[in-house]
């Protein structure tokens, strides 16, 4: 899949500690058939070998159904692996040394809060860019609040796609129609679902509409 053709509609960071299902591998693939059409494999608690050996699992799964696989942090796991990228925080790699380690072809995403931090991630050659918290979230803590207006400030400021994270739900991804983002990040309100597929597909849905 060429860059320029990934659909960023619903992307899906995992974590384990929040899925509905037995494995994580079950509730990425139920997530992908719903509509998933991302995959951030999100492991902060385990081991380097943990690490590779699930992704090798989630790995086969978004091959198999042509999703995108993008590693959270760890360029030695997407490298080893062969996903199909990384993503970065403000804390991690900076983009432009990621970018020159995995390659022209890779997808590089990154994390921002603002407008200066977009504009050098836009520099940095930054395939998409994560934006948020748009709202308080669980999975995140620290997360730092982006504001709507900043948002619409950051699309206006920056011609690469845009994906909002933080306390996405079918409940406030209504506040982003019209604003021109390329999609959803969602961690609970998919994988915490009792049917993963389910909400996948209407969150996708009601996106698209």
């Amino acid at each position: 899949m060429k860059k320029q053709e990934i659909d960023y509609t619903l992307y899906l960071c995992t974590d384990r500690e929040l899925m509905s299902t037995d494995t994580l591998e079950d509730a990425v693939e139920q997530a992908i058939k719903g509509g998933c059409t991302l995959v951030q494999l999100r492991e902060k608690d385990c081991s380097s070998l943990e690490f590779y050996e699930t992704a090798k699992k989630i790995r086969k799964i978004t091959k198999k159904y042509n999703i995108p696989l993008i590693i959270n942090d760890r360029v030695d796991i997407a490298l080893a692996v062969d996903a199909d990228g990384v993503h970065v925080g403000q804390t991690d790699l900076p983009a432009e040394v990621v970018r020159h380690i995995i390659g022209e072809d890779k997808i590089v995403g990154v994390s921002v809060a603002n407008l200066s931090e977009a504009k050098q991630a836009a520099a940095d050659q930054a395939d998409y860019l994560g934006v948020g918290a748009m709202y308080p979230t669980d999975t995140k803590a620290n997360a730092r609040h982006v504001t709507i207006e900043e948002l619409k400030e950051l699309r206006s400021a920056v011609n690469v796609p845009i994906v909002v994270i933080g306390g996405i739900n079918q409940k406030t991804l209504h506040s982003f129609k019209g604003i021109g983002v390329d999609g959803l990040a969602v961690v609970s309100a998919v994988i915490s679902a009792e049917n993963i597929e389910q909400a996948a597909h209407d969150m996708a849905t009601e996106f698209r509409e």
